[in-house]
Formats: C-alpha cells, sequence, structure tokens
C-alpha cells in the first residue's frame, strides 16, 4: 500500500502516519462465542474504518490505466467490456484481461476468478471463451448487479417478475 500511496505523490509525514497505521495489523474471526488465532494481516485496506474506503478508491484508482476497453467499478466490483463483432475486437478484450490479471499480480490484489462471469450482449457479438490467469470464466445469460437483476437480451423481465414476486408476497395487517 505504501508504494501506490507512494505513486501517487503521498509523501512524508501523511505517508509515514498512514505506514503506522497500516503495519503490524492482526485479525480473528468470531463465530459463536469461539475465535480463531490472531492472523498477520499483509495486505488491503482496514474495513469499517474511516480512512478505509478513501485508500482502497486510491489502490484501485489506476487499474484501467492500460486497459483500453471500457472499466466500470463500484466499490470492491469491476466490469469491463466492450464491442466483440470480430476477431480483432476478441484479442484486445483478451489483452485487456491479461492486464486486469498482470495490474492485481502487481499490487497483490487478485480477482476472486470464481466469480468472474462473460456475458455476450447483442446479436453480434462473438461468442468466444475468455480466460483469467489461465482459467476459463463462465458464461452468464444473467447477473444480479447492485441488487437487479441484469439479463444479456436488455429486457427488464426477470427483474420485473421478481418485484412482481415481491409485492404478491407482502402482507396488508
Amino acid at each position: 500500500m505504501v508504494r501506490k500511496l507512494q505513486s501517487h505523490g503521498i509523501k512524508g509525514q501523511v505517508l509515514k502516519w498512514i505506514e503506522s497505521w497500516l503495519k503490524d495489523r492482526k485479525q480473528r474471526v468470531s463465530l459463536n462465542g469461539r475465535y480463531s488465532k490472531w492472523q498477520e494481516v499483509l495486505s488491503g485496506v482496514p474495513q469499517g474504518s474511516v480512512l478505509g474506503p478513501l485508500l482502497f478508491h486510491i489502490f484501485i484508482n489506476d487499474i484501467e490505466e492500460d486497459v483500453i476497453s471500457k472499466v466500470c467499478k463500484f466499490a470492491d466490483d469491476t466490469k469491463i467490456g466492450r464491442k466483440v463483432g470480430s476477431e480483432e475486437e476478441v484479442k484486445k478484450l483478451r489483452e485487456d484481461l491479461r492486464r486486469l490479471c498482470e495490474w492485481a499480480k502487481d499490487w497483490q490484489m487478485l480477482f476472486n476468478i470464481e466469480k468472474c462471469v462473460v456475458m455476450h450482449f447483442g446479436h453480434n457479438n462473438k461468442r468466444v471463451e475468455y480466460t483469467m490467469e489461465g482459467n476459463k470464466l463462465k458464461h452468464s445469460d444473467g447477473e444480479r448487479d447492485l441488487g437487479v437483476k441484469i439479463s444479456n437480451n436488455g429486457k427488464p423481465s426477470e427483474q420485473c417478475m421478481i418485484a412482481a414476486k415481491k409485492k404478491h408476497c407482502v402482507r396488508y395487517d
């Protein structure tokens, strides 16, 4: 994290203060009154802190620096997308995925590849396989994003059905 802060021009007393706040951290898990052993925290940003969201934003701010596809970030969620109608465009998207993985490895903030999926939108979209770190990504026809069901056909019908079902389950007393 210190290296990332330095790369953004943070130095002097502010850098020393943040560095001392981040070093020698430990954590443990509590479940039903039982505790795991304390473990040293080697990376990441302290969750639940006032500075945590700001530091996380600084940390991921340059993730799309060498990527030509559209990158969207929200909290700890990252999406990449582009028009893929030719072999050349497929190569560009694959190269962007490789660059994202390279960034993640360089900054020790790896993607959870199990949660990474590919959605093909549109009729002319080349439906090809994509990989991250040598792992083939799963395909999906629909995903939940910020509580909204997104369908690869662009229609809101599944989200509307979910909302209608919830409405019918509400009791009015």
